[in-house]
This record gives C-alpha cells, structure tokens and sequence, in this order.
C-alpha cells in the first residue's frame, strides 16, 4: 500500500446493465468512514425498495480495512466479486453497491460473481478519480523579510499552503506530504524559521 498517494472515486457515478432478465445497478461512491457508507447504503436500500438484494464492498485508505456483504446471495459471489472490482482498480476510500432485481432466470455461482464484478467494474470506470496525499500540517511563523522565502518554498501538491495570516506574527498553515516532511523541515531549520507540527 502507498505510504502518502493513493487514488479514490471523486464523486457517485452509476451503471445499469440487464443479464439474463435480472437487472443491475451498480452505484459506485467516496467514502471515508465506515458510519458514512452504511449511511449511503441505507438511503439505496430505501431508493430501491423493491430489488432483490443491495450487496456491497469498501475499502479505505485507513489502515487498510475493506469489508464486503454478499446481502443473501450465495456465499462469496457478491460482495467479494465487488471488492475485487475495487482492488483490480486500485482504488481506496471508495465504495460500490450493487442492486440487483432477480428476472427469474438463475445464473449460477459463476455467473453471479461475473455479474456483480462487471457492474461493479463498469460503475468504477465511469467514476471520476481523484488523487490523495497523505499530509502533516505544519504552522511556520515567518518574519516579514522572509515572506518571499516560505513562498518559494511551496510545491502543489507536495506542499501546500493551506492559510496565512498577517499580524505581529506572521503564521503559514502548510499541508506537507508526508514523504516530504524530513526535508521541509531540514529547509525550516536551515532557513532558521520557527514551526511546529500540529
């Protein structure tokens, strides 16, 4: 697992697609928190009332955890195919449900687990991505004369200013990645800037 970048699914994004007269949705979301998935989940399950079943997968960045529910469909051909789908894309803090409405044609283990997979597969490549970096936050107060030094010291998106303000200290909230933090640190104390890392 990468120590500071990692890619994620930007915003929802949807896929619908029919197999032998069952129908699936696969609806593929950012998510952070554990709370904040079966929040979604909740609301998709209320949206799809009438579907057979709401089966699902996440993983987050956060030390690594992922879950999975095949949500009453034989065992291990739901939820582990959708978290397959979510790894094959390298993808963390990224959810997927997949709705599904039984047509009455059974498709077997096999061909469930290639159901769920590609939908889930489908919705992902449709999502958009978004680039994480893992940061520390650092205040570094800078005198007047050096204002122009910590500017220059800026690297988007290694290191980042994420605010500053001007009184009889002037203090530079900085977001540094975190691979980048030795050597912004070297720089301060080089550059003899008083900082601390919150």
């Amino acid at each position: 697992m990468p120590a500071d970048h990692y890619r994620a699914v930007a915003s929802r994004a949807e896929f619908r697609q029919k197999i032998e007269r069952s129908e699936f949705l696969g609806i593929a979301l950012p998510v952070t928190e554990e709370r904040d998935f079966f929040a979604e989940l909740e609301s998709i399950s209320k949206q799809h009332f009438d579907a057979t079943h709401h089966c699902w997968a996440f993983r987050l960045f956060d030390r690594a955890r992922s879950r999975s529910s095949d949500a009453g469909e034989p065992s291990g051909t739901a939820g582990k195919p959708i978290l397959s789908a979510i790894e094959g894309g390298d993808l963390y803090d990224t959810g997927v449900v997949v709705v599904r409405w039984y047509g009455g044609v059974k498709l077997g283990t096999g061909g469930l687990s290639r159901a769920y997979r590609d939908t889930a597969a489908r919705a992902l490549e449709i999502a958009p991505r978004a680039e994480r970096y893992v940061c520390e936050t650092y205040d570094v107060v800078v005198p007047y004369d050096s204002l122009g030094v910590i500017y220059r010291l800026l690297d988007p998106p290694n290191i980042v200013l994420r605010s500053e303000s001007f009184a009889e200290a002037n203090v530079f909230v900085i977001d540094v990645r975190r691979s980048r933090c030795q050597g912004f640190e070297a720089k301060l104390r080089e550059l003899r800037l008083e900082h601390k890392e919150r």
